[in-house]
């Protein structure tokens, strides 16, 4: 029997099933599907928690050695650092131990104010402290992973600040751990006021910048902004506290081709190399709850006892 007449084709039996433009449309249906299934109804939010929950030990084990050998770099820290570093530390007590004396007296005369404005005092803030434990591995946002969470009563959308100014925002919330948005991260916004002027305006992230900093935009070009200011929470947002220090003025660029200026802030927290924060309890879960019409209404108690 001659070779050409050989049939070479595979018997139906060895076929490889659907087509790859169909297993392409069904996997980009399926993954379109679960996008917005998680977007809408969040169904994906407990994997991600048990997820976290399982990992955290590794982690945890993971981060041993990078511990030690930042540990055993600071215990070989030279003694001529640790000298500089307590002459600045006696230069900063003794214009601190100025401003206190006259902290006292601005505090007594802002009671006698407050008083004669019957303004309501200022309510505390709850204040939880943590520290960091990586960063996050995402490379286009700004994001450190903190050691509390869930368990420790951590809130979605708290404030953190380090021992400088605010340094972020708790963004998600796992059981044990937290992840915080700094400043400097492209999708964060903080409302902030001018100390020396008293104007209000929005500073947004800027990570393009070197070691990334803050940009106040839309910003009129005559307007009062001077490098040096320093800008604070001003606290009309509802989340962070007001008179936190935030950031300072560095540069301020007025283009004739726009109606607006270029400004650039650099953050008074420490952005890339914060340890130790502190956690605050937003501003709106500090305010009293209003009370009651009937409970408030004068003779309220009167018509009540008649009754």
């Amino acid at each position: 029997m001659p070779l050409g007449t050989l049939d070479r084709t595979p018997p139906p039996f060895f076929k490889q099933g659907p087509s790859a433009l169909s297993k392409l449309m069904v996997f980009s249906a399926i993954a379109l599907f679960l996008m917005v299934a998680d977007t809408r109804f969040r169904v994906s939010q407990p994997l991600r928690a048990g997820v976290a929950t399982v990992l955290y030990p590794l982690q945890w084990l993971a981060l041993r050695p990078v511990l030690a050998v930042r540990y055993g770099a600071e215990y070989f820290e030279t003694l001529r650092s640790a000298q500089a570093s307590e002459a600045q530390a006696r230069q900063k007590l003794a214009q601190q131990s100025l401003r206190a004396n006259q902290v006292d007296e601005l505090a007594l005369e802002n009671e006698r104010l407050r008083k004669l404005l019957q303004l309501r005092e200022r309510t505390g803030t709850a204040a939880m402290a943590a520290e960091v434990l990586y960063e996050a591995a995402d490379p286009y946002t700004r994001k450190v992973i903190i050691d509390k969470g869930l368990a420790q009563g951590v809130q979605p959308g708290s404030p953190v600040i380090d021992e400088s100014g605010v340094l972020g925002q708790v963004t998600r919330v796992h059981p044990l751990v937290s992840e915080v948005t700094l400043l400097t991260d492209r999708g964060h916004a903080i409302p902030v006021l001018n100390t020396r002027t008293g104007a209000r305006s929005v500073a947004y992230g800027d990570p393009s910048a070197h070691g990334g900093s803050l940009e106040l935009r839309f910003m009129a070009g005559n307007a009062d902004v001077q490098p040096g200011d320093l800008l604070t929470t001003s606290g009309v947002d509802g989340v962070y506290p007001p008179g936190l220090p935030v950031a300072k003025v560095q540069k301020v660029e007025r283009r004739a081709d726009s109606g607006f200026a270029r400004i650039d802030c650099v953050p008074q927290a420490l952005v890339d190399g914060a340890r130790h924060v502190m956690v605050l309890a937003s501003l709106n879960q500090s305010v009293p709850a209003r009370p009651a019409p009937e409970d408030s209404a004068p003779g309220t108690a009167g018509k009540k006892a008649k009754k």
